[in-house]
């Protein structure tokens, strides 16, 4: 079972116990702005980038390729 990439936002916001609207204060956005893209589940890299660093995380993406080689 895959997790969407909405639905981990959620859980890190609940693990902070952190409201959506709370979070999109953080990112300087609206309320509106962040549940929209979220019922989309379709961020940008530098939108998660952002999202991880509001929330104190650090957020990585890579290809894994042979030997565990990342890029």
């Amino acid at each position: 079972m895959t997790i969407s990439t909405s639905e981990k936002i959620r859980i890190l916001c609940k693990r902070q116990n952190l409201s959506i609207s709370e979070l999109a204060e953080r990112l300087e956005t609206s309320s509106q702005n962040l549940s929209h893209k979220l019922k989309r589940d379709n961020f940008p890299e530098k939108d998660l980038q952002a999202i991880a660093e509001a929330l104190g995380y650090k957020y990585e993406s890579s290809f894994i390729i042979e030997n565990d080689e990342r890029f």
